[in-house]
């Protein structure tokens, strides 16, 4: 049975914001000290984006996977089990000589994120039924805020004479904090037998790839800008220190967004005018990026992140939206990230492929502004109205 006493709900919050801080560092970090790394292990940038598309992919297919898992082993057990896998692969990138070793241990933080990022959004809907915007909104703004402490704190260990294996090993230090935090917090509760009619059922509902498509294709646009933004603008003379602030002002914004929005949209179950706001920022920032860098690149930054930020804790909140019951809504959200994060892997590789045909990075941010315009026509489907019909085989 599960504790829902208040005091268990504020420890429940409090591991909401330890476990979200911890599921994107390890992607981000790599960006700022790419330098350090690519003159240490001879990556080309087809090797550097693998240090984000490996991990996506494995989020997509663990999002597939994971619930089947969290029956059997049960949620608790399980969420220890993948922070202890997120916590290894952070720490063995102290011992990494190369950068295939370097690209596994992505693999394998990859691995621990995946089953964190699909059993999170159910065990929130199940926990707080009340507060699914904000708490939700939470979790996204902390994932959001992970991504700008990795990014921001990897010069700053470089430059205090850390190597760059050491400083990325730091990263483990949080991940132990939020494991021991979840040992001790997180009930011990198994989850019921997942409905295979159901999932079969989803996957037949044209809305569940229509929500799969919309979030991979902002997500892609996520991937690519943790992976070469700052290498876009070291390219252009920046400093690591200095484009590593970029990369951080983008997430502070992300984490605001994440925050601020499923909160203004708490009222109204139709998000859609505020998922449109969230493309608009977007397809400002990426043609800023595109075409003048260097006129406001910290505006450019942060627009793209609000827009990211937003679209991103959006889109869980309105894929639970769809349908009533937790495990039915788990379902769904679970599917949305797994078509959505194997979509959103492609991103950086193609940046890097497009980076190789013309020389720069503008053409990749200009893919990424056609994605979010193909994403606003999607999100004229989610009116609230059609959830019922959308859904009508899996009630």
């Amino acid at each position: 049975m599960t504790d829902t006493r208040p005091g268990r709900d504020w420890a429940m919050l409090a591991l909401v914001v330890l476990v979200g801080l911890n599921l994107r560092p390890f992607l981000a970090a790599p960006a700022p000290i790419l330098a350090e790394i690519v003159a240490d292990t001879g990556l080309g940038y087809g090797g550097v984006a693998l240090l984000t598309l490996l991990p996506m992919l494995l989020m997509g297919v663990g999002a597939f996977v994971a619930p089947g898992l969290q029956v059997r082993i049960g949620a608790r057990r399980g969420l220890l089990i993948a922070l202890a896998i997120l916590l290894a692969g952070s720490a063995l990138r102290l011992l990494a000589p190369g950068g295939v070793l370097l690209i596994a241990t992505a693999a394998l933080c990859g691995i621990g994120v995946a089953f964190i990022q699909a059993a999170f959004p159910g065990i929130i809907k199940a926990r707080f039924p009340g507060s699914v915007p904000a708490v939700t909104g939470l979790y996204s703004a902390m994932i959001m805020a992970g991504g700008a402490f990795g990014a921001r704190l990897m010069p700053v260990l470089v430059q205090a004479g850390f190597g760059w294996r050491a400083a990325l090993a730091w990263l483990a230090l949080p991940v132990a904090v939020a494991f021991f935090a979840a040992w001790r917090i997180l009930p011990d509760t198994r989850s019921s037998r997942p409905d295979g009619a159901l999932a079969r059922h989803l996957l037949r509902r044209p809305r569940t790839w229509a929500l799969m498509a919309a979030f991979g294709l902002i997500n892609s646009g996520y991937t690519s800008m943790i992976a070469w933004l700052a290498p876009y603008y070291q390219a252009q003379g920046w400093t690591s220190a200095d484009s590593s602030g970029l990369v951080a002002v983008m997430a502070v914004c992300q984490a605001a967004a994440a925050l601020g929005l499923p909160l203004l949209a708490r009222r109204n179950v139709d998000r859609r005018r505020w998922l449109w706001l969230t493309i608009a920022l977007q397809a400002v920032g990426f043609l800023g990026l595109a075409n003048a860098p260097g006129m406001a690149p910290a505006l450019w930054a942060g627009l793209c992140g609000a827009g990211l930020g937003g679209s991103f804790a959006l889109a869980i909140v309105t894929a639970l939206d769809h349908l009533p019951r937790p495990e039915q809504a788990g379902a769904l959200t679970a599917l949305m990230q797994g078509g959505g994060f194997l979509l959103a892997a492609a991103g950086p590789y193609a940046m890097a492929l497009l980076h190789d045909w013309t020389g720069g990075f503008s053409a990749g941010w200009m893919l990424h502004f056609g994605c979010v315009l193909i994403t606003a026509l999607l999100y004229l489907r989610f009116d609230p109205r059609s959830y019922p019909e959308a859904m009508a085989f899996a009630s």
